[in-house]
């Protein structure tokens, strides 16, 4: 029962998508103010909310006179810049009436990989939550590449979910949750109110809606829900525009689609190994050696390892494959891609002679590894 999970709530995290938020002369003003409203009374329950909110673009986009989300980075990114502040202001202006501070922090992928200012976002977002003040988090779409991108604000939202140890992610979104098809075009279409597995028949349903103003659609949600059941952490896809929606939910009421964990919630420093940092290669093992870490708890050692993907340094995150070739962990490698190659398949005993240096006999030691449950 999903009840189990919302009992004794101490923090949640928030996402709100574009099409939620906008509508089209620009921000729907009245779904920022009633969101707050929601979000202040949480609050007052000693809940404390992390809010991740989409809109930024979409608002620039309607300001700039743009007919679309236009294809074109440095286009993409004035728009942002150019909706931004208007966000937070129309959210500044939401909250004041419940006397609530509001916080905004942008934040970049390479702002959660890199472990020293992973640290030091939390520790932010910490303070803010401290002061009673209302973070509100978004991709910095201004100067984000390709390569430092979250990709999508769902994937932000897991990401932060998992950075400040939330409970749960309630992502708000136009539409009542997950359908077997598109609810907006086609009527027959049934909702899915609980998830325990995300089998190829959901993914294939979350492929069939897509978003319009945001970039990702309900396949970007399902990846996020994948990522966090996958790390202990209940997620919920619910339409936004229903009345009280977040205040039902925390009391229980089955509104939505509810995809819950696969394990027991992971904590630390292997939450950011398994989920916030990019990994440089893959390092791919054979049965015995995967069966050791999944079944038994172990390091990862050369002997077990068949193949290494990419070039890559000491100290770097890594994959762990299977032999299928199935993600089975992440990792930092206590050796570079090149002395990998050297060593894998022998026995701990010999990798000394073969580098000609005294070395670790854990290629992946068991403490910097994060299981991936996906099944």
């Amino acid at each position: 029962m999903r009840t189990e999970y919302l009992n004794n709530l101490k923090r949640i995290t928030v996402k709100l998508g574009s099409n939620l938020l906008t509508e089209k002369d620009g921000l729907n003003i009245a779904i920022i103010r009633d969101i707050a409203k929601q979000i202040a009374g949480i609050f007052d329950k000693n809940i404390q909310v992390i809010l991740i909110s989409s809109g930024a673009m979409a608002a620039g986009v309607k300001k700039l006179g743009f007919t679309k989300r236009p294809a074109e980075t440095p286009k993409r990114q004035a728009a942002a810049a150019v909706g931004q502040p208007q966000l937070i202001i129309e959210y500044e202006d939401a909250f004041k009436p419940y006397k609530k501070k509001v916080a905004q922090i942008l934040l970049t992928s390479e702002d959660l990989s890199d472990r020293k200012r992973y640290l030091n976002a939390r520790n932010t977002l910490e303070t803010i939550l401290g002061l009673n003040a209302v973070p509100i988090i978004n991709e910095n779409d201004t100067i984000t590449v390709e390569s430092i991108e979250f990709g999508d604000n769902d994937n932000l939202a897991a990401m932060i979910t998992l950075l400040t140890n939330a409970d749960i992610l309630i992502n708000l979104t136009d539409i009542d949750g997950l359908f077997d098809k598109d609810p907006r075009v086609n009527p027959n279409a049934l909702m899915i109110k609980e998830v325990e597995k995300i089998t190829k028949k959901i993914t294939q349903a979350a492929d069939s809606i897509p978003g319009a103003l945001g970039k990702g659609g309900m396949t970007s949600k399902i990846e996020a829900a994948k990522k966090l059941m996958s790390a202990g952490i209940p997620m919920i896809i619910a339409n936004g525009k229903i009345p009280e929606i977040l205040p039902s939910i925390i009391e229980g009421k089955e509104y939505g689609t509810f995809f819950y964990p696969k394990s027991v919630k992971i904590t630390g420093k292997k939450r950011w190994i398994g989920y916030s940092i990019k990994p440089k290669g893959n390092v791919i093992i054979d049965n015995g050696a995967a069966n050791a870490i999944l079944q038994k708890g172990k390091s990862l050692l050369a002997k077990g390892i068949t193949e290494v993907k990419g070039n890559f340094e000491q100290g770097a995150p890594v994959k762990i494959l299977n032999a299928d070739n199935k993600k089975i962990g992440a990792g930092l490698s206590n050796y570079s891609s090149y002395d990998i190659l050297q060593i894998m398949g022998l026995q701990s005993a010999d990798i000394n002679r073969k580098l000609g240096c005294k070395t670790k006999a854990e290629v992946i030691h068991r403490n910097n590894m994060t299981i991936i449950n996906t099944d």
